[in-house]
C-alpha cells in the first residue's frame, strides 16, 4: 500500500532574537544622530514608537544617551581597532559597535549578552557579511580595553569625549572649573520635577511619591523643586495626569523667582517652547502672560503643557525681534528673554549637542541674542525688569551680551543677583553644570528706570 505525499516542508524562519532587533533600532537611531545631525530626543521618540516593553524603552534611551555621550571617544576607540574604516554602506554597524562598546564600559551590561545580541543586531541590520567581523572586534575591545583607553587618554578631546573648540571655551572662560565642567557633562542629569502650586504643595505631592515607593527628596534654596532618585517614566508618576507637576530642571526653575511677578502685572516670555517658564511665572502669580515663540510647530506643545497644569495665557506665533508684528502697544512689567544659546549648559541632559554644536555657531547666535534684547526693550514699562537667561557657559553669550546691550543706554540698570545664582559672571551669574545638582544656566536682571 503506497503512502500518501509528504506535506511539502515549511521554510525554517530565523526570528530576530527581541535583544537583537533592540539593538538594530538603537543603532539606526544612533547613526541618525551622530552622522546626519538628528536630536537624540526625536530620534529617540521615534524608536520608541517600536517598543512596548518599559524596560525595553529603559535600556533603549541609557543606551543612546551614552552612546551619544561618548561618541568621539569609542568612534575613535573603533577605527583603532579596525586594519580599514567600515564602508558607509555599514554607517549603521559602526554605530551599533559604538553602542555595543557604551554598553559594555559604562553601563557595565554582561558582556556575554553584548557580545551576542550585538552580532546577531548586525544580520537584523541587513549586513550578515560583518558578522563576524563585529564579533571580533567586540571581543578585542573587551580584551585590549586597558592599552586603548591609556591611548585615548592622551588625546583630551578623546579623554573628554567633547570637540576640541568647546574644551578650549571652556578653558579659557573657566580656566579653575573646566575640569570639573567636563566631568558633570558626562554624568546623567538628575529627574527634576516642579511643583504645580496651584493644584498641589510639594509636601503633598512628596507624600504621594513615597506612598507609592518613589524615591524623592526636596532640594533647598527652590521652594517648588522635587528631585527623584531614579528616572522614570513621568507620565506614569503620581499626580501627571492632573497637573501636580511638570519636568523642569532646579536652574531654569530660578528663573520665576528672579523675574517674581506680581498678581495683575504683564509678562511677556519672548521664547516661549516648550512653555516650562511660562508655566511657572503663571503658577507663582495671576498675570496677563504672552507666551511668543517663532517656531509654530513648538506652540502645540506650549498651549498642551498649559491646559493639563490648568493655566491660561494668550499663545502667539512671532518672531521676538520684530515687535511690530504681533505686539498691541501695550507694555509688559516684565520681561523674560531665554534666548536661543549654544545650549553649552545642559550638555549632561543632551549630549548630542557635543556632536551637533560648532564654535562657529557662537557668533551668529550672539548677534541673534542682541537683536532681541534691543527689540523688546522698548515694550518694558519704566520700572519693570528683564530677565536675560541662557542655558549657555560662553561669555561671549552672557556678561558680552549684556555689556554690549547695555552700553549707552542710560535708562537700564542691571541689578544685584545673589550667590544662588551662581559664580559672580560680569553683570550677571552663572551657575555651573552639576553645581547645587543644577544645569548650567546664566542669569541677568535689568530694570528700566523711570
Amino acid at each position: 500500500m503506497s503512502r500518501p505525499p509528504a506535506p511539502p516542508r515549511r521554510a525554517r524562519s530565523n526570528p530576530v532574537p527581541p535583544g537583537a532587533a533592540l539593538r538594530a533600532d538603537a543603532a539606526r537611531a544612533l547613526a541618525r544622530i551622530a552622522l546626519d545631525g538628528v536630536s537624540l530626543r526625536s530620534a529617540l521618540a521615534e524608536a520608541n514608537q517600536r517598543v512596548a516593553d518599559p524596560r525595553d524603552r529603559a535600556l533603549l534611551a541609557a543606551s543612546l544617551f551614552e552612546s551619544s555621550r561618548w561618541w568621539l571617544r569609542f568612534d575613535a576607540a573603533l577605527a583603532r581597532l579596525l586594519e580599514k574604516p567600515l564602508p558607509p554602506k555599514a554607517r549603521d554597524v559602526r554605530a551599533l559597535l559604538v553602542l555595543a562598546f557604551a554598553q559594555l564600559a559604562v553601563l557595565g551590561l554582561p558582556e556575554y549578552a553584548v557580545v551576542a545580541a550585538s552580532v546577531e543586531a548586525v544580520r537584523a541590520l541587513g549586513q550578515p557579511q560583518f558578522a563576524g567581523l563585529a564579533n571580533a572586534l567586540l571581543r578585542r575591545f573587551l580584551r585590549e580595553r586597558a592599552a586603548l583607553d591609556a591611548e585615548l587618554d592622551r588625546d583630551a578631546s578623546l579623554r573628554h569625549a567633547h570637540p576640541r573648540w568647546l574644551i578650549e571655551a571652556i578653558e579659557r572662560d573657566w580656566p579653575e572649573q573646566a575640569t570639573a565642567i567636563l566631568a558633570a557633562n558626562n554624568r546623567e542629569a538628575p529627574l527634576t520635577l516642579r511643583v504645580n502650586r496651584r493644584r498641589t504643595t510639594r509636601e503633598a505631592l512628596l507624600a504621594r511619591f513615597v506612598e507609592a515607593g518613589i524615591a524623592a527628596r526636596a532640594p533647598d534654596g527652590l521652594a517648588d523643586a522635587l528631585v527623584l532618585d531614579d528616572s522614570t517614566d513621568v507620565t506614569r508618576l503620581p499626580g501627571y495626569a492632573d497637573g501636580a507637576f511638570s519636568v523642569q530642571d532646579g536652574a531654569a526653575q530660578r528663573v520665576a523667582e528672579l523675574l517674581a511677578p506680581a498678581a495683575g502685572m504683564r509678562v511677556l516670555d519672548a521664547c516661549a517652547a516648550p512653555g516650562g517658564k511660562s508655566a511657572h511665572l503663571l503658577e507663582r502669580a495671576d498675570v496677563d502672560l504672552l507666551a511668543l515663540d517663532a517656531d509654530p510647530a513648538r506652540l502645540p506643545r506650549v498651549r498642551e503643557n498649559l491646559e493639563r497644569l490648568g493655566l491660561a495665557a494668550t499663545v502667539v506665533v512671532g518672531d521676538a525681534g520684530e515687535p511690530a508684528a504681533w505686539w498691541d502697544g501695550r507694555p509688559f512689567q516684565r520681561i523674560l528673554v531665554d534666548a536661543p544659546c549654544s545650549a553649552t549648559g545642559i550638555v549632561r541632559r543632551q549630549p548630542d549637542i557635543k556632536l551637533h554644536r560648532r564654535g562657529a555657531d557662537v557668533a551668529p547666535l550672539v548677534a541673534g541674542q542682541l537683536r532681541l534684547l534691543a527689540a523688546l526693550w522698548p515694550l518694558l514699562a519704566p520700572g519693570g525688569r528683564l530677565l536675560y537667561a541662557t542655558c549657555s557657559l560662553l561669555r561671549a553669550e552672557n556678561e558680552g551680551v549684556l555689556a554690549e546691550f547695555l552700553r549707552g543706554r542710560d535708562d537700564a540698570r542691571a541689578m544685584p543677583l545673589d550667590e544662588r545664582c551662581g559664580h559672580a559672571a560680569g553683570i550677571g551669574r552663572q551657575n555651573l553644570p552639576g553645581e547645587g545638582g543644577m544645569d548650567g544656566f546664566y542669569y541677568a536682571l535689568v530694570e528700566k528706570q523711570a
